[in-house]
């Protein structure tokens, strides 16, 4: 199951008031488990950028005017969305600035079917509580404290984490690892996963197999080598 958890910056609150996209960044989920595949760009508002919005994100229209506007990024944007599930936190809000760029680029809506809100899901799991994405990493004991300012890219990261705790699917998670210059996403974001270690390979000779499960046994009874090896066992013996 492929899943894209996203978020968006702008130049204000509504985009029927000529509001209009400048950030999105947006991680992949592969069976709850970030893959390490993003997409994040900046875009040009052709607008100017309301001192207000500037407080929270720290763009301006300094910074953006260099930056492609939306037409000539939405191709890939949709390519990298897919038809996949999309989770946002108050995710009517990116929604409603997603469709108005669409419409703009001539492009069809995003549809509400495809929308996981994590502002949903957090007050139905914890009601009267307070759920912006800062209180949910705190409650979670996510660090946040990159989080000077809001970022697209780096609220997509954190809310991966919040989403998968929502959904109890926390035990999946490896973690967002931390920057790594020289494994920065070609398309410019700044992020990578930690691989996957893998289980015992069958390119073990028959002695580092015995060493192995002898060490196995020194881990006690709820390791869960354990669990491979009787997995392993049943499939040999398939």
């Amino acid at each position: 199951m492929r899943e894209i958890v996203f978020d968006t910056e702008t130049t204000g609150l509504d985009p029927s008031q000529g509001h209009r996209l400048i950030e999105i960044g947006c991680i992949e989920l592969v069976n709850r488990i970030p893959s390490g595949n993003t997409f994040h760009c900046y875009v040009n508002p052709e607008r100017d950028v309301p001192a207000e919005a500037f407080a929270i994100h720290g763009l301006n229209l300094e910074f953006l005017k260099d930056k492609p506007v939306f037409a000539t990024v939405v191709d890939e944007l949709l390519a990298f969305l897919a038809d996949d599930p999309l989770v946002a936190h108050n995710a009517l809000f990116d929604l409603g600035f997603l469709n108005a760029e669409l419409e703009r680029a001539a492009r069809p809506a995003l549809t509400r079917d495809r929308i996981v809100d994590t502002l949903l899901l957090a007050r139905r799991k914890h009601p009267g509580s307070a759920n912006r994405l800062d209180d949910l990493c705190t409650r979670y004991k996510i660090d946040h404290s990159r989080r000077t300012k809001h970022g697209a890219l780096l609220d997509a990261e954190l809310l991966a984490e919040v989403y998968l705790e929502l959904i109890g699917a926390r035990q999946a998670l490896l973690g967002l690892a931390d920057v790594a210059p020289d494994k920065v996403d070609t398309r410019g974001a700044n992020a990578i996963v930690r691989a996957r270690p893998q289980p015992l390979t069958p390119h073990l000779s028959a002695a580092e197999r015995t060493m192995h499960r002898e060490f196995v046994a020194t881990l006690g009874s709820n390791s869960v080598w354990r669990d491979y090896l009787s997995a392993k066992s049943t499939d040999d013996s398939a």
